[in-house]
């Protein structure tokens, strides 16, 4: 007689989870659940879904392949709810990753795609730093869709990766590529479960380092980031993200400077210093430029502070301003011209200066 489902033995834990949440995915799930088939991995592999309230043909398409990936030996466990709305890709991952059992956690998104040697290569990475998250270098689809931003996540030196934790970008390695231990990621805590418009990637990320988690990225194009207007980034509001930035700039590079410059003194520098706590404004020496007119009007007056009297700013050329900066200057725009100016002083990245922007 057979037993029943219930009363198998237990499958061994796996070495490897594959994380990946679902909400209305079928358009690239083939692609995404082929590439799970697909990797070179020699250790213990499971995929963990969790759907979260998807209403077009996803879970059908996720039941198709569990036979297959199974019966290629990678055990498939399926979670899920069916409420009349999604609770969030927070919520979702948390989800999958209670339900999983590898010792290893390795996030995918729906309507990305592995290159068939990211388990192996993460894996590798992970054994030898485990208290870091490991990212990896992109491909991005389309091509062009968001050059300067991919230029950026496959460029960082292996330093910048935890200087440049501050820039509007967000993570130095980005979600979908993020692989580590179990035990890392609980001594992290999960994520946050705000739903729509929370940046639950960002906030896992603060807390990481916070604890003193490092970040390592595995110099390979090791999965095809989709770039489309569903993505759940743009439900995320820059005006969220930019409040979490200053907080984080605040709590952990500017208490150990006494004092720093903002180097912009346009639109951007103005808003950083606006944000600022009053502390940190007093801390603020000057601005620095290259725009004559901006030099030439000799000081920025904050008018809405309640100090009296009102704070005036001097605002400087970029050689008479001196360091610690905090930079405004959106990198890889201006031809050369502004990493020109910075690499003639001389400075250390992450002692002398900070990117912001």
């Amino acid at each position: 007689v057979d037993a029943p489902e219930n009363s198998r033995a237990p499958r061994p834990p796996a070495l490897v989870s594959i994380i990946l949440p679902v909400h209305n995915a079928e358009e690239w799930l083939d692609e995404c659940l082929k590439s799970v088939l697909q990797q070179d991995f020699e250790g213990s592999l499971e995929l963990s879904v969790f759907d979260d309230a998807s209403k077009d043909k996803s879970m059908t398409i996720i039941e198709r392949w569990k036979g297959k990936l199974e019966s290629a030996g990678i055990p498939v466990v399926i979670g899920g709810h069916d409420s009349p709305s999604p609770r969030g890709v927070g919520y979702s991952k948390n989800q999958a990753i209670v339900q999983s059992s590898g010792s290893y956690l390795c996030f995918l998104d729906s309507d990305d795609v592995m290159m068939p040697q990211r388990v192996r290569l993460q894996h590798q990475a992970a054994e030898q730093h485990p208290t870091s998250i490991i990212g990896c270098q992109v491909r991005r689809d389309p091509p062009d869709s968001t050059a300067r931003y991919t230029r950026w996540i496959n460029q960082l030196a292996p330093d910048q990766l935890l200087t440049q934790v501050f820039t509007s970008h967000g993570p130095t390695v980005i979600m979908p590529t993020w692989f580590c231990s179990r035990a890392w990621f609980s001594h992290v805590g999960l994520f946050d479960e705000g739903g729509q418009g929370v940046p639950e990637d960002l906030l896992f990320f603060y807390e990481h380092l916070r604890k003193g988690g490092g970040v390592v990225r595995v110099d390979q194009s090791l999965l095809l980031y989709r770039y489309h207007l569903h993505a759940a980034t743009h439900s995320v509001l820059e005006s969220t993200i930019w409040a979490h930035r200053v907080c984080f700039l605040e709590e952990q590079a500017l208490p150990r400077w006494a004092a720093f410059t903002i180097w912009n003194a346009g639109k951007q520098g103005r808003r950083l210093y606006r944000s600022l706590t009053t502390a940190s404004q007093r801390k603020v020496v000057a601005f620095c430029d290259v725009d004559k007119n901006k030099i030439k009007k000799g000081f920025y007056c904050h008018e809405d502070a309640q100090e009296r009297p009102k704070p005036r700013v001097p605002i400087l050329h970029f050689r008479a301003a001196r360091p610690p900066f905090v930079i405004c200057v959106k990198l890889d725009l201006t031809g050369g011209e502004f990493e020109d100016n910075l690499r003639s002083l001389q400075l250390r990245e992450g002692q002398d200066f900070l990117h912001f922007s």
